[in-house]
């Protein structure tokens, strides 16, 4: 801007904050010296530079009005004007003008500029030249364009911007898929702008010929042009941005036909204090008026128009909004500049970016760069997404484009596709349009798969890790313990500098959408049970494996044989040769135990944990107490039973940690001792030995490490352990109950492949023989965890990761 302006200390509502991408705005902003009072959903990384906030939803305009109108009537909440450099938001921000007399367009304007087919028709009634269009509200509709407008076309939503969903048709069976596909992806949860857009899309004819953008601004209703881009051919079928030319190359005779028009549709749609953005083509009649936007263009255009024409939009918008006038200087452009996007061919994750830093030490370049080594990147159907763009000035066209093809040579950007047998959440396309919303979801959770296959350790405390647990408000011990472990873990890793969310599975289904619009990289879990029912634990597995959540334990397959099924849990037990007490089981009460066991016999429910139903009773010594027990666990508790030989002697608890040879390992294991207990109690772990302080079972010695045992026993206890850990399935850590008689004789009694990990449960206790401390041992499993994913997604063909993978674990550092 040649002629400077004066807004410092004027106060600016600038409505949405944007992504962290669109930092540079407010960045000018500050050095405008304007006092930025942000109207935002939330507080973000936008904090530095804002002075004031108001947090409201952005996307519920009453909402916001209340919001504003409350900051306003404080004595020290001053509102000069209003700006939004965002789509979404041009309605709201029409709205608040409107109703704080501030200088804006109105309401019927910002509807004008964002609904498709009314801006097109607003144009037709006007006079200008316009688009035959039809608005689709069913397929009827569809099939009435096809017939109507023919080929080619252009399908697009009612709302949206930056080309998402915008698609070129040639032919009918392109058109009916790509409606299917408009209808199934085009909505909130792929971007919040399709809020608005209520399934409604638009079929154009399709306009041929070179396309320009034009950076606008009005004032008091008088437009003015103040830059002129030439876009490079698009990609089609979706209208990707490749690059381009500003100034335009073309003659002043076509770039003054373009200005005519541009300004005549200003007016015509009523824009009258605001920036605007015009996308129009040159055909072989002339120019036509693609769409127009009443706020800035997005990505590179201030810069650009910075850059070629020493016109500042940022502080253009402002001094509209705030009223102040705008000299109309002579626009000439002042060098000449090309630019060009990085767009993969197929998504996939981003594996190497070399050579940018160089480019940006060339002071005739730009780079912006969206995506980082290890981000995802979505090419259509699955998403519309670059990895950045570079751009570059010259004293001619021809030196323009020499640089950036020199640049262009010393980049390199990699992109390695998404690949895999795993399929979940995917679906093989008949068509370029089919089943989007699927592929999409797939898309982001094999690029969350392939981002924690690149971590290196170094980059350990980077993640982004949720824990996934159960919040009870009660006495419950268990519920309690539930809800504590949960927490202890949130704790330690933000301790550590993790970034954390909490994932509450007793608000089900409202964690489904948390976790679905979340970032996480991994979750920590230690659910148990979903909405309170403990039959339900091994679907919190199987919910993050649907959504491909990277998760710490093991999966639904044995979370369910081993929490759910502990009959078939047995069986596999005795097909793989891992010594068990004799057993059998009943569904029903009318079902009979047979009469090989031996007395004593231990009845317990054979889907459940954490001792829920053991009590001194559950032991019985004769048929009538047999079925008495039988009766309680199947009548009274509804769970099927499950009957063993009582074993008399001590019982070994091993805690397991790992996944494979390399680190697969057993922590010092514990042994309880029965032998002072009183007289007429049985030797068991029953519920209140395990919950209940300041009872008989307080008697039960603890002894960890255990003390003078045979070597070779202890080897064994290891070795069974170990060899159940691996048969059922475990991953990343467990613990089992072995059982030891008089004679030495081993028995396991059973595996937990997702104990609690509590400050001072037995895998913390048990890791500070290590000289681990309980952040420590939180740290090894997520360790144990992302290294069971990297070795998956080698066999998967998920990544070729740039970084080393994990190696080794924090205890073998020790």
């Amino acid at each position: 801007m040649k002629t400077p302006l004066q807004l410092a200390g004027k106060h600016l509502l600038v409505v949405n904050s944007g992504g962290i991408r669109e930092r540079f705005i407010l960045q000018r902003l500050k050095k405008l010296g304007v006092s930025v009072v942000l109207l935002n959903k939330e507080k973000n990384w936008a904090q530095p530079y804002v002075d004031a906030w108001i947090l409201a939803d952005t996307y519920n305009h009453m909402e916001c009005l209340e919001a504003v109108r409350g900051f306003m009537s404080n004595g020290d909440g001053k509102i000069d004007g209003a700006i939004t450099f965002y789509e979404d938001d041009v309605p709201l921000l029409a709205r608040l003008c409107t109703e704080f007399k501030w200088v804006g367009n109105t309401y019927g304007t910002a509807l004008h500029t964002r609904d498709k087919w009314r801006m097109q028709e607003r144009l037709r009634m006007c006079g200008l030249p316009a688009i035959e269009e039809k608005l689709l509200k069913t397929k009827a509709d569809l099939e009435e364009a096809i017939l109507s407008i023919g080929f080619p076309a252009v399908m697009k939503p009612l709302w949206g911007c930056d080309s998402q969903f915008v698609l070129y048709i040639d032919n009918a069976d392109d058109a009916r898929n790509a409606y299917q596909y408009l209808i199934k992806t085009c909505t909130p949860n792929y971007d919040s702008i399709y809020k608005f857009n209520k399934k409604l899309f638009v079929y154009q004819e399709f306009v041929d010929g070179p396309e320009f953008t034009l950076e606008c601004y009005c004032q008091y209703g008088v437009p003015h042009v103040i830059g002129i881009h030439q876009y490079r051919p698009k990609k089609l079928p979706y209208f990707l941005d490749s690059g381009s030319f500003i100034p335009p190359r073309v003659d002043t005779g076509i770039q003054d036909a373009l200005r005519r028009i541009t300004e005549s549709a200003l007016i015509i749609l009523g824009v009258r204090d605001s920036l605007a953005h015009a996308e129009v083509k040159w055909t072989s009649a002339g120019p036509r008026i693609i769409e127009i936007a009443s706020r800035m263009g997005g990505d590179d255009t201030w810069d650009n128009v910075m850059r070629v024409y020493d016109q500042d939009l940022i502080q253009t918008g402002c001094a509209v909004a705030l009223g102040e006038n705008v000299p109309m200087d002579t626009v000439t452009p002042q060098q000449f500049l090309v630019s060009h996007f990085f767009l993969p061919d197929q998504s996939g994750i981003v594996t190497k970016i070399r050579g940018v830093e160089d480019v940006k030490r060339e002071k005739s370049a730009s780079t912006f760069f969206m995506k980082d080594v290890g981000d995802a990147v979505l090419a259509p159907p699955d998403g519309y997404e670059s990895v950045g763009w570079v751009s570059v000035t010259g004293s001619s066209f021809d030196s323009s484009e020499q640089a950036l093809a020199d640049f262009l040579r010393r980049v390199t950007i990699e992109v390695t596709p998404f690949r895999g047998s795993s399929t979940l959440g995917r679906t093989d396309r008949k068509n370029r349009f089919a089943a989007a919303s699927i592929v999409k979801k797939g898309m982001l959770g094999l690029a969350r798969m392939a981002r924690i296959t690149s971590v290196s350790r170094g980059d350990l405390r980077k993640l982004h890790v949720g824990v996934a647990c159960n919040i009870f408000d009660s006495d419950d011990p268990v519920e309690q313990d539930l809800t504590d472990v949960g927490r202890q873990v949130e704790k330690v890793l933000r301790e550590r500098g993790y970034r954390v969310t909490f994932f509450d599975f007793n608000d089900y289904p409202r964690v489904l959408d948390e976790l679905r619009e979340s970032d996480v990289d991994i979750v920590f879990n230690l659910a148990e049970r979903i909405n309170g029912s403990d039959g339900l634990e091994p679907h919190v597995a199987g919910v993050l494996e649907s959504l491909q959540i990277p998760y710490t334990g093991s999966n639904f397959l044995t979370l369910g044989l081993v929490c759910l099924d502990k009959i078939m849990m047995k069986q596999v037990l005795i097909h793989n040769g891992i010594p068990t007490p004799r057993w059998d089981y009943a569904y029903s009460i009318n079902e009979r135990i047979s009469e090989d066991l031996r007395y004593p016999l231990i009845v317990k429910p054979a889907n459940s944990h954490n001792s829920i139903g053991v009590t001194n009773d559950s032991v019985v010594t004769d048929r009538k107490l047999l079925e008495k027990q039988l009766s309680y666990v199947i009548e009274e508790l509804r769970r099927p039973a499950l009957v063993e030989e009582y074993i008399e002697g001590d019982e070994y608890e091993i805690p397991i940690i790992g996944n494979d040879e390399e680190d697969l390992r057993v922590l010092a294991p514990v042994r309880w001792i029965f032998r002072d207990m009183p007289e007429g109690y049985w030797h068991i772990f029953a519920f209140d030995a395990k919950w209940r302080k300041g009872n008989v079972y307080n008697h039960i010695e603890e002894q960890r490490p255990p003390k003078n045992v045979d070597k070779k026993l202890e080897s064994l206890l290891r070795e069974l352990a170990l060899d159940a850990y691996k048969v059922l399935g475990c991953q990343d850590y467990g613990r089992a109950g072995i059982r030891v008689d008089a004679e030495g004789n081993p028995y396991l009694l059973e595996v937990n492949p997702n104990p609690s990990i509590n400050v001072n449960d037995d895998i913390p206790d048990s890791a500070k023989f290590l000289g681990m401390d309980y952040g420590d041992v939180i740290e090894e499993i997520l360790l144990m965890a992302l290294r069971r994913y990297q070795q998956e997604g080698k066999m998967q063909g998920i990544t070729d990761s740039p970084s080393p993978p994990v190696q080794g674990t924090l205890m073998s550092e020790e």
